[in-house]
């Protein structure tokens, strides 16, 4: 076996790559970075990354497929123990009122968002309850929106994120004895080619200088806190939430 492994699901762009970029700062980890469609971003950050005794392995893997999910972790199973998952991996629709918003969208948004993110989450537990010694933790990317609803632009989309919340609960409770921790970052109003999807590229720009602290945040900012929770400085932090969202 290999080096311990860490897994971002969509970890070649946004919140993902960067905290991919964070990770790779520490040697003797595998990174597995996982993408839908995007290889030539993939390529780049996996040249970026990868060094000697810490590889970097891009894998495409669209999370709303449950057969390339379980050939995504296959591929961990090649590399070494899982240490941790990121999942970051989601979607969001073009801005939408709500009673626009037709069946095939909401499928799809939950079968990214929230089935994609529960078979991730499976498939990380089956490893990590053989591994019963060492870091063992899975966060999942959520949103502020699931606390505020996203009327009038989004609520198919705070909806599935009110579905993460709920799955990283219930599943830090229930593995929490056997030493797995399982929490959330609800993300706020960050600047990354996400608002691309909703149609308005700039989207942080505008609504930015409405939260709070005045501006919008950084995929950085996310990754630090995503770090933070992945590390032995949050070994007593489990089923929880931490909002990064500007005081919003």
């Amino acid at each position: 076996m290999g080096n311990e492994v860490y897994v971002i699901t969509g970890g070649t762009r946004g919140i993902g790559a960067a905290t991919a970029r964070q990770l790779a700062r520490v040697q003797g980890r595998t990174l597995i970075l996982a993408y839908r469609s995007d290889a030539d971003a993939a390529d780049r950050i996996v040249a970026e990354l990868d060094a000697p005794g810490s590889p970097v392995i891009a894998v495409q893997c669209d999370v709303a497929d449950p057969a390339a999910i379980e050939t995504l972790f296959q591929t961990v199973d090649e590399y070494g123990d899982l240490a941790a998952v990121v999942n970051s991996a989601g979607i969001v629709g073009r801005q939408s009122s709500f009673v626009d918003i037709d069946a095939d969208r909401w499928r799809n948004m939950l079968q990214v968002n929230v089935i994609g993110t529960a078979l991730c989450c499976r498939e990380a537990v089956r490893r990590m309850r053989e591994r019963p010694v060492g870091a063992r933790a899975i966060v999942n990317i959520s949103s502020k929106a699931s606390v505020l609803g996203s009327p009038n632009e989004y609520v198919d989309y705070a909806a599935s994120k009110g579905a993460v919340d709920s799955l990283t609960r219930g599943l830090a409770l229930e593995v929490a004895a056997e030493g797995i921790r399982v929490n959330s970052i609800r993300a706020g109003i960050i600047d990354t080619e996400i608002h691309i999807l909703g149609g308005e590229p700039r989207r942080a720009d505008r609504v930015g200088p409405m939260q709070p602290m005045g501006r919008a945040g950084t995929a950085q900012e996310v990754a630090d806190a995503v770090t933070w929770l992945l590390s032995d400085r949050a070994s007593y932090v489990t089923g929880t939430f931490i909002d990064v969202s500007g005081g919003r």
